[in-house]
C-alpha cells in the first residue's frame, strides 16, 4: 500500500512539475504576450494623446461634444448597472434558492448576451423600436423616441452587460446554500430583514465584483450603442462613439486623448479590484473557493 502511494506521488509529481526552463519560458511567453497585446498598445494610446502637448490634449478632452460624450457615457453607465444590479440580485436569488420549471432556460437567457454580437443585439433595437415599425411609430407619435436617442443607447447596454452581475452571483448563492436564510427566518426575521442582514452580507463581494465588470462593459461598449445611437455629436456620441468620430475626421490627437481617458477608467476599475484584494484578501480568497 505504501510502495502504491509513493508511486503515484512520483507519477503526480512527474506530470505537474516542469524544468526551470519551462517555467521560464511559459513565464516569458506569457509577460511577452501581455507586454505585446496589452501594455504597449496602453503606451501608444497615452503618447498619442500627448503628442502635441498638455495644452492640446486639455483641449480636447474639454471640448464641448467631449464633455458631452463623456456625460453621457457616464449617465448611461450609471442606469444600467443599477438596473443590472437589481436584476442581477432578483435572477441570481431565484435560480440559487428556488426550484422551478423552466429554471435551465431562464439561465441560458440570462447568458444570450454572451453569444449575441452586440450589433446584431443593436439592430433588435433598431426593428422593433424603428420609426418604420408600428411599436416605434406609435412612440413616437406619443413622445416617446427609442431609437436615436439616450434611451436606444441605455437599453442596448442593459442588454449587452445584464448577465455580469447575475453570472456573479449565480453560483456563489448556490455554494452558500439556503441554510443562514433559514435560521434567520426560524427566528422571526422578515424577508427584507433576512435579505439584509444574512444575504447580502455574504454576497457583497461577488456582487461588488459584478458591478465593476458590468460597469467597465458599460462605459466601452460600441456596437450594440453605434446602431442605436444615430452617432450624433453632442446628443447621442458616447465616449467609444466620439473616439471614431474624431478618427474618421483625422483629428488623431483629440482620438488619443479621448481614448486615453477610457483607457484611465479601465485602470481605475482594475485599481478598485486590486485594492478589494489588497483590503479584503481572506474574504476574496474564501469567496473564490467557494465558487
Amino acid at each position: 500500500m505504501h510502495g502504491a502511494v509513493c508511486v503515484n506521488a512520483r507519477a503526480y509529481r512527474s506530470v505537474t512539475t516542469e524544468s526551470t526552463f519551462v517555467r521560464r519560458l511559459l513565464i516569458g511567453f506569457a509577460g511577452a504576450f501581455l507586454i505585446v497585446f496589452l501594455l504597449l498598445p496602453l503606451i501608444v494610446v497615452f503618447a498619442q494623446a500627448f503628442a502635441r502637448g498638455i495644452g492640446a490634449y486639455l483641449a480636447a478632452l474639454t471640448d464641448a461634444d467631449s464633455i458631452a460624450a463623456i456625460v453621457l457615457t457616464l449617465k448611461v453607465a450609471a442606469i444600467a448597472v443599477l438596473l443590472n444590479t437589481a436584476f442581477g440580485v432578483a435572477a441570481a436569488w431565484v435560480v440559487a434558492k428556488f426550484e422551478f420549471r423552466g429554471k435551465n432556460v431562464l439561465i441560458s437567457l440570462i447568458d444570450l448576451p454572451f453569444s449575441v454580437s452586440p450589433v446584431i443585439s443593436g439592430m433588435v433595437f433598431v426593428l422593433i423600436f424603428g420609426a418604420q415599425t408600428w411599436l416605434g411609430g406609435w412612440l413616437i407619435d406619443h413622445g416617446v423616441r427609442i431609437v436615436f436617442a439616450q434611451t436606444g443607447l441605455i437599453l442596448a447596454t442593459v442588454f449587452v452587460t445584464f448577465p455580469f452581475v447575475a453570472r456573479e452571483l449565480i453560483p456563489l448563492m448556490q455554494a452558500q446554500g439556503s441554510d443562514e436564510e433559514y435560521a434567520a427566518l426560524s427566528l422571526g426575521a422578515s424577508g427584507w430583514q433576512t435579505f439584509w442582514h444574512v444575504t447580502l452580507p455574504n454576497i457583497r463581494w461577488g456582487l461588488l465584483y459584478g458591478i465593476l465588470l458590468c460597469n467597465a462593459r458599460a462605459m466601452g461598449e460600441f456596437g450594440a450603442v453605434s446602431v442605436v445611437s444615430g452617432k450624433i455629436r453632442g446628443a447621442s456620441n458616447t465616449l467609444p462613439l466620439h473616439v471614431e468620430a474624431l478618427y474618421e475626421d483625422n483629428m488623431m490627437v483629440a482620438a488619443f486623448a479621448v481614448a486615453s481617458l477610457l483607457a484611465l477608467l479601465s485602470l481605475l476599475t482594475l485599481a478598485m479590484k486590486a485594492f478589494l484584494e489588497w483590503r479584503h484578501g481572506d474574504e476574496i480568497a474564501a469567496l473564490q473557493g467557494g465558487r
